[in-house]
């Protein structure tokens, strides 16, 4: 697979890139594509899980009010769950994709984001960190809704299927969120 796939469709899963970094929106592949790659699929879903864990206990740790910390300690408890299934996704899949849920580091990407994350404190915090964790939780629902429909991988459909309904109950309480602060 060729490397600029992967950043492009980490950046579709993160969000509009021309927000938060240089990168110009040419890198993002259209949202309707109706197909994403199992090692694409598979690359960016472990970066994307482990930024909504490292960033979820960043939250805990900063200055938010309680409803968001209570969103971010979901964060933690489902994202580390689905690494858990998607572990074990993995090990019952036919992919030959290198990926584990625990590494490698983070995309670039989602880095960029964490570490944007980790300079800001109290309202700018919680503000930026709602805002990411929208984008995020949409651009995850696109991809492993796709992914779900169209998967090469029997497993990782089947896992993307169970997994599709936890990422639409986090955008519900985004929206929330985001109406409150």
């Amino acid at each position: 697979m060729k490397p600029h796939l992967a950043t492009a469709m980490l950046a579709l899963l993160a969000g509009t890139p021309s927000a938060f970094s240089q990168q110009p929106s040419s890198d993002v592949p259209p949202v309707s594509e109706n197909k994403v790659d199992t090692e694409t699929f598979t690359r960016t879903l472990a970066s994307a899980n482990r930024f909504e864990i490292e960033s979820g206990k960043l939250a805990e740790k900063k200055a938010v009010a309680a409803d968001v910390k209570d969103f971010a300690a979901l964060m933690v408890k489902d994202h580390t769950k689905a690494g858990e299934d998607f572990k074990a996704a993995l090990d019952k899949s036919q992919t030959t994709a290198s990926v584990t849920p625990q590494g490698p580091p983070l995309e670039p990407n989602d880095q960029a984001m964490l570490d944007q994350l980790k300079a800001l404190d109290g309202d700018a915090f919680q503000a930026k960190y709602i805002t990411l964790q929208t984008q995020a939780h949409k651009q995850a629902v696109a991809m492993v809704s796709t992914y779900a429909q169209s998967g090469d991988d029997p497993a990782l459909k089947e896992f993307a299927k169970k997994t599709l309904e936890t990422l639409k109950m986090h955008e519900m309480h985004l929206k929330d969120l985001a109406a409150v602060h």
